[in-house]
């Protein structure tokens, strides 16, 4: 069972919440997301696995989640990356910050000079993995091989 803290529109913890419960109007709960950047200028992309209840088989750039109850955005981050890529990460950029729904979204970047066929797959979340030329990635995303909705945050960072 994952436990969420949840919070109010001022970010202050109320409460708590079990995934999968419905979030509560006027409540938000934290999600991290990373976007990889590797020291050669390609981005990582990772494919959704297909049992995943929310875009099964699509691909959304790095890795992501909820933040768990204790936890704050930038440790979750740097879970979610080691978890869904075996990345481990020195340092994370934050690269945005948004509320949507019921939730608030943070954002960060990691550059990495990591052996690209390193990255692993984490059973029951991602099935494959490609590595995209900033070109290509940007073509990409407008594809229905995307998740739609991750691309307005991704490009917070890229229409910087």
């Amino acid at each position: 069972m994952e436990l969420w803290d949840t919070y109010d529109e001022n970010e202050n913890i109320v409460g708590e919440l079990v995934r999968g419960e419905p979030i509560p109007t006027g409540l938000y709960h934290l999600v991290s997301e990373v976007l990889v950047k590797h020291t050669d200028g390609s981005y990582l992309l990772m494919q959704r696995d297909f049992s995943k209840p929310n875009f099964p088989g699509l691909f959304e750039a790095g890795a992501g989640g909820s933040v768990l109850k204790g936890e704050r955005p930038y440790d979750a981050a740097l879970r979610e990356l080691r978890e869904e890529t075996g990345i481990v990460a020195e340092n994370l950029v934050p690269i945005y910050k948004l509320k949507k729904k019921n939730a608030f979204y943070y954002g960060y970047l990691c550059v990495t000079d990591c052996d690209k066929e390193s990255v692993t797959l984490q059973e029951g979340e991602t099935i494959a993995y490609k590595w995209l030329s900033k070109k290509e990635f940007l073509r990409f995303i407008d594809t229905n091989d995307y998740v739609m909705v991750h691309k307005e945050r991704i490009m917070i960072y890229f229409k910087k």
